[in-house]
């Protein structure tokens, strides 16, 4: 991901008469912020002369234009999401390559985001600062429904969900799997972004609107599809590209959950506090309250940006981007802070105890170490491997880490023995590689009852807990 680029990506299907021309205008067109650009054309199985014409583009500006041909025609949203995979910027914006969308207006498209108020920018056609030329009534009527029912599933107040002006932070637009491959795109991208609690903004834009007789491809077979693109993704949680990411997300439908794993730590937190994979903040929500210094770290800047915005609130929250496997990362806290709290992210690690050593580095004299591990090598599955787990761990294996990096080991929690017959049966016998958010909800209404049993539960846990002073 190259910071200062701009990646526009341009989907093309037999455009010869305006492709060659909105290009020029996509390389003149000023920028904000210092930005430089980079053209990603697709051209989506065109039978006229329009990849003839964008060669010929590149011939003038071999450096800034790029050209991908898909072998046939597959749709707008197909054409999209090749380019985003070939997007290095780091922002993107979706350019027709027909003349209804004017590049003059990226200034106010893209200000949102190199400002970084915004992860999303949605350029709106009908609000009332922009110009555009009038056209189809019930072509707006069509819209309006469609952008009324998508705000419903995405629980947005937007003015124009269909404009084809939607610029992005690129990393995060790459993280989210994109299934529709026509107009569908529209709708999609904007519940996804909703349920990924992106900063969505929408500015107001000039619109040169073309008839069907000038070439206007999309139709009622595309509202229709639209309205089925819309029903099924409110229902989805179909959110991230990567598995692991998307079970980390499922946790946060459990606060019941995460507030009794929070309660079985907090006695032993001081006031000066880092958490080690953070992710999307789930636990930090819980434990950052009336602490004097919380720096909330992970090696994913996109978990990290979600706990920025759920949790802004917090005056005394830092994050940083932090690998638990680096020296390096750690020397900007050494022997500064009274606690380290690291959370199912040990395991992740074939170093684990160069991770403990790390550790032991950033924490004051006296200060204590929390790390929390899935215990039980017997009942590692399926789910273990997708969430990237190396090991499961035994008291005596976690202990014996924790002494070689210099710790003392002053208990051994065991926590949350009511889950683990469900690990082993999910994940060893089944070999699922998610978990059903339903599921999760119902072991989540009853954490009640889970705390005041655990302990009587015959069988091993599902973690175990150790709490290790640094002498």
């Amino acid at each position: 991901m190259k910071l200062g680029l701009l990646s526009i990506l341009v989907p093309v299907y037999n455009e010869e008469e305006f492709v060659g021309e909105i290009l020029e205008r996509a390389l003149a067109a000023p920028l904000p912020g210092g930005l430089s650009r980079e053209i990603i054309v697709v051209d989506d199985g065109s039978t006229d002369d329009s990849a003839s014409i964008v060669e010929e583009a590149i011939r003038r500006h071999p450096d800034a234009v790029r050209l991908i041909r898909q072998p046939r025609n597959r749709g707008k949203g197909a054409a999209i999401r090749r380019a985003i995979a070939e997007a290095r910027g780091e922002f993107c914006i979706v350019q027709d390559a027909d003349l209804e969308y004017d590049p003059n207006d990226y200034v106010t498209v893209l200000e949102p985001l190199v400002s970084g108020s915004a992860d999303a920018v949605f350029g709106s056609r009908f609000s009332n600062q922009g110009r555009r030329r009038v056209l189809y009534y019930w072509h707006s009527v069509a819209n309006s429904i469609l952008t009324t029912f998508a705000n419903i599933a995405a629980d947005l107040n937007l003015t124009d969900v269909e404009t084809c002006y939607k610029a992005f932070r690129t990393r995060l637009l790459q993280s989210i799997p994109l299934r529709s491959d026509r107009f569908g795109f529209e709708p999609e991208i904007t519940i996804k972004l909703s349920k990924r609690q992106a900063r969505i903004y929408e500015v107001p834009i000039s619109y040169e609107g073309r008839t069907y007789a000038d070439g206007k491809k999309i139709g009622l077979r595309d509202a229709f599809e639209a309205v089925f693109v819309i029903l099924r993704f409110w229902m989805s949680t179909d959110l991230y590209t990567e598995p692991g990411a998307e079970i980390l997300d499922a946790f946060s439908v459990t606060p019941r959950f995460n507030r009794w794993m929070a309660g079985a730590i907090r006695p032993y937190s001081g006031r000066r506090i880092l958490e080690i994979g953070a992710g999307m903040g789930n636990l930090t929500r819980q434990l950052a309250r009336k602490r004097e210094r919380y720096v909330a770290s992970d090696i994913d800047s996109e978990h990290l940006e979600r706990l920025r915005k759920r949790l802004r609130h917090h005056v005394n929250l830092e994050t940083a981007v932090c690998d638990l496997s680096s020296a390096k990362d750690f020397e900007r806290f050494a022997g500064e802070m009274d606690t380290v709290i690291c959370l199912n992210v040990l395991e992740h690690l074939e170093d684990d105890l160069g991770a403990l050593r790390n550790i032991h580095s950033s924490l004051a004299s006296g200060g204590r170490a929390i790390i929390l591990v899935p215990e039980g090598q017997s009942v590692y599955g399926k789910l273990d491997e997708v969430l990237g787990h190396f090991r499961r761990y035994s008291r005596t294996q976690l202990r014996q880490r924790l002494e070689e990096a210099g710790f003392e080991v002053e208990t051994i929690l065991d926590f949350n023995r009511v889950s683990r017959p469900g690990w082993y049966f999910s994940g060893k016998l089944l070999r699922r590689s998610t978990i059903s958010r339903f599921q999760l909800r119902a072991f989540d209404r009853l954490v009640w009852l889970w705390r005041r049993i655990d302990r009587f539960i015959p069988w091993k846990p599902t973690s175990i807990i150790a709490i290790a002073r640094k002498g």
